[in-house]
């Protein structure tokens, strides 16, 4: 054996015996390796090996940073976000094909929920056309009032009519914009079952 790797023998065969020390963690350290028992502090923040008993090495990953953590959790929020979705739509897809046997049923079934809106509406339209013909009827009151101030009696009902008023043209407002919505969940709940039944018949 050369005088070369006489000198070396006793670093190699240290180096050797760690592995069957248990807990001995190296990492590299600016192209330098590094190891101790307990871990050297320079490893704290790097990708390292852990040696255990019977010279078994075990890569360990560097922790990550706050930016990789705070990216992972958005990964998995959004992960679990998806799934989540997907089950909701897996539950809407079986109501849909529980709920009809064709899309006539579907049309049906707008058609009526509309028809109750509409009733509704029809209700509230003729409270307004009440309220409106009050109105008529007080402010008739209130011109006779001109040249004195008002009745409380009278200015508590001009108050109250004019609160009739525009709460009945706001629920008329909403039964339009309700009529609208219905027309577009059931047209997407058609295109969606008829989605699912042709998917069902190549299979």
């Amino acid at each position: 054996m050369s005088r070369k790797a006489l000198l070396l023998l006793p670093g190699l065969l240290a180096c050797l015996s760690w592995p069957a020390a248990a807990g001995i963690v190296c990492c590299d350290v600016n192209g330098q390796r590094v190891c101790g028992d307990p871990p050297p502090p320079q490893c704290d923040a790097r990708p390292k090996t852990v040696y255990g008993k019977g010279g078994v090495a075990r890569p360990v990953e560097a922790p990550p940073t706050a930016e990789q953590r705070a990216a992972r959790e958005a990964e998995t929020a959004l992960r679990k976000t998806k799934e989540r979705k997907a089950i909701e739509q897996a539950r809407r897809d079986r109501a849909l094909l529980d709920s009809y046997t064709n899309e006539r049923e579907i049309d049906a079934a707008r058609d009526r929920a509309i028809a109750d809106v509409e009733r509704n509406a029809e209700q509230a339209q003729n409270r307004l056309e009440n309220a409106l013909t009050r109105k008529e009827k007080l402010d008739q009151e209130r011109e006779l009032h001109q040249k004195k101030p008002l009745p409380a009696h009278l200015v508590k009902q001009i108050e109250a009519n004019d609160t009739e008023i525009a709460a009945q043209q706001k629920a008329l407002k909403q039964k339009e914009a309700d009529i609208a919505a219905l027309g577009e969940r059931y047209a997407a709940d058609k295109q969606r079952y008829l989605q699912l039944r042709g998917q069902a018949a190549r299979k």
